[in-house]
Formats: structure tokens, sequence, C-alpha cells
């Protein structure tokens, strides 16, 4: 375990069981998070590339301005 994740735990621990079981559900989604989207790169690799090639299309043009759009 790396020391940041220990320390991370050392001081989870100091927190009440509840707070305990939410942190270690953040820490199990984001895992899960990180596994499907692995998944699904890996079956269309071209899609992401596809996806940052229109993004960037659309920068150049001026129809995205940041996350001010959303």
């Amino acid at each position: 375990m790396s020391a940041l994740l220990d320390h991370a735990v050392e001081k989870a621990q100091e927190r009440p069981d509840e707070e305990q079981d939410f942190i270690a559900a953040l820490i199990l989604d984001e895992i899960e998070d990180d596994r499907v989207w692995e998944k699904a790169l890996a079956r269309s690799p071209g899609k992401l590339a596809a996806l940052v090639t229109l993004a960037e299309q659309q920068v150049r043009e001026g129809h995205y301005h940041g996350f001010d759009d959303l």
C-alpha cells in the first residue's frame, strides 16, 4: 500500500463507523468506475480518439467554451 493511502486509511479509522463505510463506498465506487471505463475503452479504442477529434473541432469552430456551456 502506498504511504498516502496508508495515511488516508489511518485517518479514516479515526472516524465513526458510519463515516468509514461512506469513505469505503466512495473508494469502491471509484475503482468500479475505472474498471468500467477501461473495459469500454478496450472494446473500442478508436471511439475515444474520435471524441477527442470532435471536441477539438468544436473548440476550433467556437462551439465550445468550456463548462460555461453547461
